[in-house]
């Protein structure tokens, strides 16, 4: 996985050792994330399947696109789509994806890259590989995270935060066994580039084999950790987790995650992605891409969207989309 890393660990800050009057959280829930299909046909991983909308506030919806190979002609992405009332968090680890939307915005991200779309008020949007991937084939994996706004922000302006890999904190465990990538918000005082408008955290973290990492976490946020890859225990209990498992922690100050000593052979270490916030606890109306407070919300946003005030296609549309 070529998202940002480092030639050596042990140059980064660390995390602080925690004593023994810290409370790890208890693992509530562990899940499976069922497989199916997203916009032209790739797979995804729906990692917040089977999980309570409480216990996910602030989140909605997480995928994890791929990991597949593509031959040459087989890469896919999404068609033109609307977006109204939350925020989409694309995050890059291999492949490229090119995004553009009904008011001009636009670029590219690759290994390591998020791209923070807060749709607010509403927009048309479109994800696809580059046509040079379209032409080459290769390898693509990587996350959507979608984010809830408060009612307050619900119909702000759009707008995008283009962050690139190197951009993220980078600090290590005091072992040096785990890098831990801060993406948005912040772990031990080391703050993301992500700009949030409910208070959250979002890291991907890779667990050497046989290493431990014990994570502070606010209190006040839940905790959600996802298996990209590899194999380890979880929680306060040691639960054995793996590939495309989710585990919903309960109460708590930090997270413990061990990876196994042994992992499979095409997968070097354990890597996650490791999310959390302070919970919005407003009312949820969700309907395909948009989600609102009311039903009469959600209406409206589909009637504003059927009559063309989310915007249109642009004319000059990405070469592999068709004209």
């Amino acid at each position: 996985m070529p998202a940002i890393t480092v030639d050596d660990v042990l140059v980064l800050p660390r995390l602080p050792r925690l004593d023994e009057s810290t409370a790890y959280r208890p693992v509530r829930r562990l899940t499976t994330a069922p497989s199916g299909y997203e916009g032209e046909g790739f797979p995804v991983r729906r990692a917040f399947a089977g999980v309570p909308m409480s216990e996910l506030d602030p989140f909605i919806h997480l995928d994890q696109m791929g990991e597949v190979d593509y031959a040459p002609g087989e890469p896919k992405g999404t068609p033109w789509h609307p977006h109204r009332g939350f925020e989409t968090v694309t995050y890059m680890i291999d492949g490229i994806m090119d995004h553009q939307d009904s008011q001009g915005g636009g670029g590219t991200i690759t290994d390591g890259d998020t791209q923070w779309m807060t749709a607010g008020s509403g927009l048309l949007h479109i994800e696809a590989p580059p046509e040079h991937l379209v032409t080459s084939g290769g390898l693509f994996h990587g996350l959507q995270l979608w984010v809830n706004l408060p009612k307050v922000a619900k119909m702000i302006p759009p707008r995008y935060q283009d962050i690139r890999g190197r951009e993220s904190a980078l600090l290590t465990t005091p072992d040096g066994g785990a890098l831990i990538r801060v993406i948005a918000g912040e772990v031990a005082g080391h703050q993301g580039p992500g700009s949030t408008h409910t208070p959250i955290t979002i890291t991907h973290v890779t667990v050497q084999p046989g290493a431990e990492l014990s994570l502070p976490w606010r209190a006040d946020f839940n905790a959600l950790v996802y298996v990209l890859a590899g194999r380890g225990t979880v929680g306060t209990d040691s639960r054995p987790i793996h590939t495309g498992q989710l585990a919903v922690h309960g109460p708590g100050d930090a997270l413990r995650v061990t990876a196994d000593a042994r992992q499979d052979a095409n997968t070097p270490a354990l890597e996650l992605y490791i999310m959390g916030g302070q919970p919005i606890r407003e009312p949820v109306a969700h309907y395909g891409p948009f989600v609102m407070n009311t039903r009469a919300e959600l209406m409206q946003a589909v009637e504003d969207f059927q009559a063309g005030r989310l915007g249109v296609v642009p004319a000059g549309r990405m070469p592999h989309t068709g004209a």
